[in-house]
């Protein structure tokens, strides 16, 4: 499989990241009501400085941050630019970026979504983007290949937290497989490769294509016969926080992959504002919170 060496991969540097400061991704959300919360305006520079703020206080404590793209793209050009601002400086601060875009399309359009998000020096690039399988696994092809070549990472939709997940979700191909299963597994087969031309086979490897699980699945997982662990995949985990899920449910969702669990959390964290220094205490209470004795 071509792509980054190990040393460059995302699952590599995520996973270091992880060791050196937690689990907790950081969600950036602007949406209306929370913005007047903070007392700021509906517009542009509201955005920009909501994002910066979070920036500031999340950096020293989070994994990573993950801007939700639909808050910034409400606001059209002047909002974009404000997400530009927000992934360069993450950048600079070496904080990580999940960039949630949920994209899903075939051939030149992905590619171009790719390239958007994906390509080093590109705009809006980020170290990661949420990606939708629902038009066939292959239909990702060069997104994930653009990933692969340039060190960077993509976390497909498998289990998610949303009640109406199951009606697409739990469905069963011709071959009676769960549709989740199959993402899952093609997940897991990309992982596989990489982390064996990578020379990263031992059984703490992390690969670069991810999956969404949320938190919130319950016994899923087992009962459509996903064995997360197998897939060597980050697990990106909506649900923790505001929509009910505790390191308890980390534990039994997830069991034996409960290590690479990214425990996802906005609301949780943004409620705090609009003072850095009560968002930055926030965070370091939910890092300590979420804290495994081992990040693999």
């Amino acid at each position: 499989m071509s792509g980054a060496k190990d040393s460059e991969t995302f699952g590599r540097r995520l996973r270091e990241a992880v060791r050196a400061r937690g689990p907790l991704v950081v969600g950036v959300d602007p949406h209306e009501t929370l913005l007047r919360d903070w007392g700021l305006a509906d517009d542009p520079a509201g955005l920009r400085s909501f994002s910066l703020r979070v920036l500031e206080a999340c950096a020293e404590h989070a994994c990573a941050l993950k801007p939700q793209s639909a808050f910034f793209e409400r606001h059209g050009a002047a909002g974009i630019d404000a997400l530009e601002e927000l992934l360069a400086l993450a950048r600079e601060r070496g904080l990580l970026t999940v960039l949630d875009v949920k994209r899903g399309d075939i051939g030149s359009t992905m590619a171009g979504y790719a390239d958007a998000y994906l390509r080093p020096g590109a705009p809006l690039e980020a170290d990661a983007i949420t990606l939708s399988p629902y038009l066939g696994f292959g239909s990702l092809a060069p997104a994930l290949e653009l990933a692969a070549e340039h060190g960077k990472g993509v976390f497909v939709l498998a289990l998610t937290s949303n009640p109406d997940g199951p009606e697409v979700q739990h469905a069963v191909t011709a071959e009676g497989t769960a549709i989740a299963r199959a993402v899952a597994e093609s997940a897991g087969e990309r992982n596989l490769a990489e982390l064996s031309a990578t020379g990263a086979e031992d059984e703490h490897g992390w690969g670069s294509t991810g999956l969404v699980v949320g938190a919130t699945v319950g016994a899923a997982p087992a009962e459509l016969g996903i064995d997360l662990a197998a897939t060597r995949a980050p697990l990106l985990a909506p649900g923790f926080g505001a929509q009910g899920a505790g390191p308890r449910e980390r534990d039994e969702v997830f069991g034996p992959a409960a290590e690479r669990v990214l425990v996802s959390i906005s609301r949780g964290v943004l409620a705090a504002g609009p003072a850095t220094a009560a968002l930055e205490a926030r965070t370091r209470e939910l890092a300590a919170a979420y804290a495994v004795p081992s990040a693999g």
